[in-house]
């Protein structure tokens, strides 16, 4: 298996290889490449171009929409073929280089002559092209500005623009001379509608467009119907995750279900009509206008429906009691029909080219319609808000706090009642002084606002409950990720809390920008997105989101691969090996940071870091290591000096100063000696390198026994002997080579002072063994009747003076 696995790299690297090799020596395929990416920027110019010339008639917003996206694709398309050419211009200039400098007068063969003029003139086309490439690139980014701002400009105009105050009779009275020409210019408009439909249906026949109604009832009804059943009984079976994911997870599938499926419907049947040509020239946009609408409106709906759950309110998300849910799904579902109804309304009065103002007049019907759903709203959070509180309200008193689904008090409802009378505030008065657009913008960005904030919220939470689950170390995948990859139960968790906060980050900034694309600059948004996706631009490097997170799967493969081998070297190999416990600690610690070093080399690679600016980022720390991380780098070459030579290792006794143990582990910047109470000493490796360290263990050193003692002078001497000499014999531990002696130190006065040696196998024994001994020898010795005796100590006290004494017994004299 490992063979086949080592041809089968093989094989794959040659292929690689081989493939980049015929890439870079076939000009054929080097010159159709560089003509297909030269034709796709002349494209791109000639798309900027028709930008420029259709601006001078732009007016429309949704014009110059198109216009700024257009510009932002030939920013695109520019931008791709130039990264396209320029690892082909540097494989030209690679072969130039390899041809040299021109021979002195021009002496060259014919062939060499050629191939110079082929590649001077390829590199001077694309060179060409990746400079138009560039100018261009900047040229649409310049143009998609300046349509922005203009974009900008005219919001800024139509928000301010004021018309007569619907208090004034004036404003009605010109909406009442211009309805009748209205209504005619509606008419006009559903009368070519039905033409074409008529058209379309002689033409082809009722079948397309039934069919298109038949699947778009199907997926409204039973399918979505269907989808949500099943959701429902999964999340509450057992084989859905415990904990909150349920929930999250179910809500965001009501809410994928709810919005997709009805989106999808008006899709289809607008797409049936469409195919059929049923649908009128100035009737498409009130098409794409219907499409949208259903979209939104279904949003709107999912959204509520899933986290206020009115006959459900254990799966409720929100802090919401059972008395006000029901209520606000039903303001949800009139803002829904409300803003279903505003776009529909707002495309036909623009397709129809009715007169201002009726325009004006259905924008103030639209924000007052708007005010009065917010107001219902607010009060029923007011009463919400009073039933937390025990504060009993008039045609409420009969519901006490705690009645009902229990609910805490939440910060978020104190903010929207908040902003809401803000928003209703500011509506009227805009309102009563004409400001019609105004009001309409104010309370529709309310709406819009506080959908997208609990969607978005209502994402980070599933998010987050799923990235906890996954990783959870008592979930199936959790655990299986950890035997795959050998983390502990904190990495595997902590990787999943990062993942969850990365995908959080990415999910809040979708969020602020749905809340801003009201505003008209989705455009710059998107131009932003193209600007992060093209890469940051960091001294001579361009990061890329791509390839960071290729370096990110690259440090985890890379570091996985190597964990998997160090453990396969620790549990399966160096076992089968004569090497001791200390060389195989040495061969996977060293092991272990080759594995990383390679690891961090791989992972700047794939982040598109050359070794070139590596040495200039070493040589740019150089400074900072000499001066600041001096006593780490220190360390750091002690310990790859202590892996290497082993003056100790993993196991040896050693003695540094007055502290004495046993060393249980040696990495590149410390090494632990646990000593004998159990306590850990962390000694830095330089201590080792640089001083005096006494390895007790070292070369198989053994431990050598002393017990010194003294015995009267009438003692037997011989009989000792032969008495200690008999101890050591029979106690297992003293080895019989180097044989056990007894020694006589000297003679005292009545003493004799004696001292003899016993060899075990390790120093670590020596302590255990002579008490041991000694306990064999004063039982041995009482029993023949022999006396251990120990120097006398004998301190002589002169006795003070006969005076002295008397005048200490009476005390100090006193005075009268």
């Amino acid at each position: 298996m490992r063979i086949c696995c080592t041809h089968l790299l093989r094989w794959l690297l040659a292929l690689h290889f081989g493939i980049g090799l015929a890439f870079a020596a076939d000009p054929a395929i080097m010159g159709d490449a560089q003509a297909g990416l030269q034709d796709q920027i002349q494209s791109a110019s000639a798309a900027l171009d028709q930008v420029h010339q259709s601006l001078d008639d732009a007016d429309a917003p949704e014009t110059l929409q198109t216009l700024s996206e257009n510009a932002l694709k030939a920013k695109r398309d520019a931008d791709a073929a130039v990264a396209a050419l320029e690892p082909l211009l540097k494989q030209i200039d690679a072969r130039i280089a390899q041809l040299g400098p021109v021979a002195p007068g021009g002496d060259e063969g014919s062939d060499i002559k050629q191939q110079r003029k082929e590649l001077d003139q390829r590199h001077n086309d694309l060179d060409s092209a990746i400079k138009r490439g560039k100018l261009l690139s900047v040229e649409a980014a310049q143009t998609s500005d300046s349509i922005e701002k203009m974009r900008t400009q005219q919001f800024n105009e139509q928000i301010a623009s004021k018309a007569a105050s619907p208090l004034s009779p004036a404003l009605w009275q010109q909406f009442a001379r211009q309805l009748p020409a209205d209504l005619l210019r509606i008419q006009a408009l559903a009368r070519q509608g039905r033409a074409s439909l008529d058209a379309a249906i002689a033409k082809n026949g009722w079948s397309t467009p039934l069919w298109g109604l038949a699947l778009a009832l199907f997926l409204l009804f039973p399918l979505r119907m269907g989808l949500r059943h099943l959701g429902r009984r999964y999340a509450a079976s057992d084989r859905a995750p415990d904990g909150r994911l349920r929930r999250t997870g179910l809500a965001v599938w009501l809410l994928l279900v709810g919005t997709l499926l009805p989106g999808l419907a008006s899709l289809v049947l607008v797409e049936a009509l469409r195919s059929v040509d049923a649908i009128a020239p100035r009737l498409q946009s009130v098409a794409d206008a219907f499409v949208k609408a259903s979209f939104v409106a279904a949003f709107f709906l999912s959204i509520s429906a899933c986290l206020l759950v009115p006959r459900r309110p254990s799966w409720r998300l929100l802090s919401i009691d059972d008395l006000a849910a029901p209520a606000l799904v039903r303001y949800a579902w009139g803002a829904a029909a409300l803003a279903w109804s505003a776009m529909l309304l707002n495309a036909i009065d623009v397709a129809a080219r009715t007169s201002a103002v009726s325009t004006v007049a259905l924008d103030g019907l639209i924000a007052l319609t708007y005010v009065g759903l917010i107001m219902a709203s607010l009060v029923t959070l007011n009463r919400q808000r009073h039933r937390a509180q025990g504060i009993p309200k008039d045609g409420d008193g009969a519901h006490p706090p705690e009645a009902g689904h229990p609910v805490q008090r939440s910060g978020w409802l104190t903010l929207a009642w908040l902003g809401g009378h803000l928003t209703v505030l500011t509506a009227w008065i805009a309102t009563l002084l004409g400001y019609l657009n105004f009001s309409v913008f104010v309370t529709t960005q309310l709406v819009w606002m506080t959908v997208v904030v609990l969607a978005t919220s209502l994402l980070m939470k599933f998010a987050d409950d799923f990235f906890l689950w996954f990783f959870s170390p008592d979930s199936r995948t959790g655990r299986g990720f950890q035997l795959a990859t050998r983390l502990s139960t904190a990495r595997v968790e902590q990787i999943g809390v990062l993942l969850s906060a990365l995908v959080r980050i990415c999910l809040l900034l979708l969020g602020a920008a749905g809340v801003t694309a009201t505003f008209g600059n989705s455009s710059i948004l998107l131009g932003w997105f193209d600007t992060l996706s093209g890469g940051l631009t960091i001294g001579g490097a361009v990061l890329k989101p791509i390839a960071v997170v290729r370096a990110v799967i690259v440090l985890v493969a890379g570091l996985t691969l190597f964990r998997t081998l160090q453990h396969w070297l620790v549990e399966t190999y160096l076992p089968k090996t004569e090497l001791d416990i200390g060389a195989r600690n040495s061969i996977s610690t060293v092991a272990r940071y080759v594995g990383i070093i390679l690891s961090a080399l791989w992972t700047l690679a794939a982040l598109g870091l050359g070794f070139e600016k590596l040495a200039l980022l070493a040589s740019a720390l150089s400074v900072g290591i000499g001066f600041g991380l001096q006593a780490i780098t220190q360390n750091f070459v002690s310990g790859l000096i202590l892996l290497a030579e082993r003056p100790v290792k993993l196991g040896d006794r050693v003695r540094i100063g007055d502290m004495e143990g046993n060393i249980n582990r040696i990495s590149v910047r410390a090494t632990e000696i646990q000593t004998d109470d159990k306590a850990t000493l962390i000694v830095p490796n330089s201590e080792l390198i640089t001083k005096a360290v006494r390895n007790i263990t070292m070369d198989n050193a053994l431990g050598r026994i002393a017990m010194p003692f003294a015995v009267p002078l009438s003692t037997d001497i011989v009989q000792l002997k032969e008495l200690v000499l008999d101890i050591y014999a029979q106690h297992e531990a003293v080895l019989k080579d180097p044989a056990p002696s007894m020694y006589v130190d000297s003679l005292g006065g009545s003493t004799i002072n004696i001292t003899s040696f016993g060899y075990v196998s390790s120093p670590r024994n020596v302590y255990g063994t002579r008490s041991d001994l000694l306990f064999a020898l004063l039982q041995r010795t009482a029993a023949q009747g022999i006396a251990l005796v120990s120097p006398t100590d004998i301190r002589v006290i002169q006795a003070p003076p006969p005076g002295a004494a008397a005048s200490a017994a009476q005390g100090p004299e006193h005075p009268a």
